[in-house]
């Protein structure tokens, strides 16, 4: 007689799951989290910050280059008021001698009317300004090329005319220089010191991603994935990242200035917006302004790549 086989009932099987961060429907580099989404509004933010400051150092240039045009190519002669001599005489002899000076391409001797509307910004309008001794100006308009003979000329006219005064404009086109190449310079400084923090940022983003990763990182090593593909992985995240903030803040930086220069466009009539021009222009950065701008939004991008591609690697080495 057989014994009845007893069936005896298989020990459960233990589900082995993988941890989270190892799940196989999960990139290497979280895609959408909380410190992506922080690392990206702070790119931005810088974006904006030196897309601003590279807008405003190529409006200097502009400006510098509007402002040295229109002076170069013209002088000025002042004719003092004196109670002992005419001033219409005196006005009358200068542009003699300017117009036949070689080099002159045209003299205009400004009028009163005229001289005295420019003081209304500073002394308002509806004053009298007879009794008070106001000069008289001569503009001269050089020829394109002209070097006229100034050395001579500006001692034979104070000989003639005692009261004039001829200003060539050299010291302040030197000024000029000086301070636009000095705001452009400043801009462009700011635009380095914004990519380095834009840098730092991107590298501490990138070495908590690795630490967070980690387990993945070695079971990759584990399989045989080697440094390159590790680093291209948070290489191509980090440079979505720095596109998607670089392209907000490049297109924030757009829309800033154009803003601008809008509101300066409609504010053009007042007195005000009158000197803003002449120190701006027409507060319009071009295309080579707006070029600057996505150039910037694009090396952020590059810079946010190629430093987490270089942090990747050293804290690979640091872990072999």
């Amino acid at each position: 007689m057989s014994m009845p086989e007893l069936n005896h009932p298989e020990p459960e099987r233990e589900e082995r799951t993988l941890p989270p961060n190892l799940r196989r429907d999960l990139p290497l580099v979280p895609v959408d989290s909380v410190a992506g989404r922080a690392l990206m509004a702070v790119i931005a933010i810088l974006t904006f910050l030196a897309a601003l400051s590279a807008g405003a150092a190529v409006l200097a240039a502009r400006a510098s280059d509007q402002w040295r045009g229109a002076i170069s190519n013209e002088m000025t002669i002042q004719i003092r008021p004196d109670s002992h001599r005419s001033i219409d005489d005196d006005v009358a002899r200068a542009v003699a001698m300017a117009q036949a000076l070689d080099g002159i391409d045209s003299v205009r001797a400004v009028p009163k009317a005229e001289s005295d509307k420019l003081l209304e910004p500073w002394l308002g309008t509806g004053l009298d300004l007879v009794e008070l001794p106001v000069p008289r100006l001569i503009v001269l308009k050089l020829k394109a090329g002209a070097s006229p003979d100034l050395a001579s000329f500006g001692p034979t006219l104070r000989r003639e005319v005692p009261t004039a005064i001829l200003d060539d404009h050299r010291l302040w086109v030197r000024r000029l220089s000086a301070m636009a190449g000095t705001i452009v310079a400043s801009g462009f400084a700011i635009v380095l010191l914004v990519l380095t923090a834009a840098a730092l940022a991107v590298a501490f983003a990138t070495r908590g991603a690795m630490a967070g990763s980690r387990d993945s990182v070695e079971v990759l090593h584990f399989v045989g994935a080697d440094d390159g593909f590790i680093a291209r992985e948070f290489q191509s995240r980090f440079i979505r990242l720095g596109l998607r903030g670089g392209a907000i803040g490049g297109l924030a930086a757009i829309l800033a200035i154009a803003l601008i220069g809008f509101v300066v466009s409609r504010w053009r009539t007042a007195p005000e917006a009158e000197q803003l021009q002449a120190l701006f222009g027409a507060f319009e950065i071009g295309w080579a302004g707006y070029a600057a701008v996505l150039l910037v939004a694009v090396v952020v991008a590059a810079i946010a790549g190629l430093v987490s591609r270089f942090t990747v690697r050293h804290y690979l080495r640091m872990l072999a």
